[in-house]
């Protein structure tokens, strides 16, 4: 293995004194980038994700064109609902199905957990050649989507605003729902070890959708089963917990043995150092939308941004993933502006 040049991002997991907070952008291998664009042409979406050598290029697209200090794996959480037995279509325009929905027992009882190693196979070797790729010029993350999030595209079977459907099973079978939320994190737990011996130096999960739950839900459906994740994976490889929308999670979340929490723009800098005690690592916050501001704006922002956040015990990212009409120019002033900050002199 060789030894990681640019570690900031995993010195900041570990609380280390860093000199400047290290900086990703949440899909940051993708839709924004032309060079992605021209693969998404030539290949569907699947084929991309499922060929390691696809993968491996448009995961390392945006450490040559914009500078991050991490790469991260290209794939989709949707692989999950896949290797548990579900078909999931990915169609242009329209977003993720999966024509079969979850609704019964029996539903639940068909989906497997079992062989994670075979059938994600391909993403263990996208993260190996990736590796390899790398060279150690910076750390690579793995992610999963977390189980509340799967769960809502497993019931629901497409995109929803608001998951109705979802809360619904949630709320009126608590029984099938726990049972169903139980198998897809101990197939998740599976697959983020089986990424840590691929080659990953930390895992993301992202729970997109927790925040379609109220506080005493969240902790009823979600908050279980990312504490789990973290605790299966302490020692392995640290974890980073981001739960959109769920700020009111932060403090409990930050006491368990995740090593970051990310946020959305909807909770401040100092709310969520207040609630989180100072003691754990922070990602984010920056609205995506901002992008498209004037890039001296851009750079005031993000700089106000890290005022607010600290230098330590903190990585600069977005709220949520970048947009696909965000200049890539614009992209790169963002991780610039970090890269450059100053911390204000006392």
């Amino acid at each position: 293995m060789s030894q990681i040049q640019n570690d900031l991002l995993l010195r900041a997991l570990r609380g280390e004194t860093v000199e400047r907070p290290p900086v990703w952008m949440m899909r940051q291998a993708g839709r924004y980038l032309p060079d992605y664009l021209k693969l998404k042409a030539k290949y569907d979406f699947f084929t991309r994700v499922q060929t390691p050598e696809l993968a491996t290029a448009i995961t390392l697209q945006p450490i040559d064109q914009v500078g991050v200090d991490a790469a991260i794996i290209f794939c989709d959480i949707l692989v999950i609902p896949q290797a548990m037995g579900l078909e999931v279509l990915m169609e242009e325009l329209k977003g993720p199905s999966l024509p079969k929905i979850i609704a019964t027992q029996k539903d639940i009882n068909a989906l497997t957990t079992e062989g994670a190693e075979e059938s994600l196979k391909y993403v263990y070797d996208a993260l190996a050649l990736t590796k390899k790729e790398l060279n150690g010029r910076v750390p690579l993350i793995g992610f999963a989507g977390a189980p509340w999030t799967i769960l809502c595209y497993m019931v629901e079977g497409k995109g929803s605003k608001t998951w109705d459907k979802a809360k619904q099973f949630a709320y009126t079978q608590p029984a099938l729902a726990h049972q169903l939320l139980q198998k897809i994190t101990t197939i998740t737990i599976q697959y983020l070890k089986l990424q840590a011996k691929a080659g990953a130096d930390t895992v993301q999960v992202f729970d997109s959708w927790a925040g379609s739950l109220s506080p005493a839900d969240f902790k009823v459906f979600a908050q279980p089963y990312l504490i789990q994740i973290a605790d299966a994976l302490k020692g392995i490889v640290p974890v980073i917990l981001f739960p959109k929308g769920s700020w009111y999670a932060l403090k409990e979340l930050s006491e368990s043995s995740a090593a970051g929490l990310g946020i959305d723009w909807c909770v401040s800098p100092q709310i969520a150092r207040e609630l989180t005690g100072n003691k754990i690592t922070l990602q984010g916050n920056f609205d995506p939308a901002k992008l498209l501001a004037p890039i001296p704006a851009i750079k005031k922002a993000v700089k106000e941004m890290i005022d607010a956040f600290g230098v330590q015990n903190y990585i600069a990212n977005l709220g949520h993933g970048i947009t696909p009409n965000v200049p890539v120019d614009h992209a790169k002033a963002f991780v610039d502006a970090v890269k450059e900050y100053q911390a204000p002199s006392l």
